[in-house]
This record gives C-alpha cells, sequence and structure tokens, in this order.
C-alpha cells in the first residue's frame, strides 16, 4: 500500500516527533518539571502536571525557544 494511501486514510501524515513543536514542549515538560520524581496518588502526578504546564504558560519566551527551528526559515 502506497504511503500516501495509508497517511490519508490516518487523516495525518506522518513525520518525526521533533518536527512537532508540541513533542518538544512536552520533552521539556518531562525534563524539566516531571522527572525523577515520585507520586503518592494519581492526583499528585495531575497535580504537578498542572503545574508543571501553570508554570510554562507563564513564560512566553521560552515557549518560543523551545517550539523554534531555526534551521526552519521561510525566505
Amino acid at each position: 500500500m502506497p504511503a500516501e494511501h495509508i497517511s490519508t486514510k490516518a487523516g495525518a501524515i506522518p513525520r518525526p516527533p521533533e518536527l512537532n513543536p508540541a513533542e518538544n514542549v512536552w520533552e521539556y515538560l518531562r525534563k524539566n518539571k516531571l522527572a525523577n520524581r515520585l507520586y503518592e496518588t494519581y492526583e499528585d502526578i495531575v497535580e504537578a502536571c498542572c503545574d508543571a504546564w501553570n508554570t510554562l504558560m507563564a513564560m512566553p519566551d521560552r515557549i518560543a525557544s523551545i517550539a523554534a527551528r531555526t534551521w526552519a526559515k521561510v525566505s
């Protein structure tokens, strides 16, 4: 089955995760806010994720730098 047919059926064109800015944001949160911690309950995990997200949302310059692609300039 050709790749074009598969991607059309799935509704998205396959591409590497590093090209998706949301993946880079998630990687940043995992490495800087959520890694190497133990959580007692599911609620603790949700609270930690919400705190990490809210902290990041308060730093728009950080978000821009995480999602930026210096090599992907349109001229």
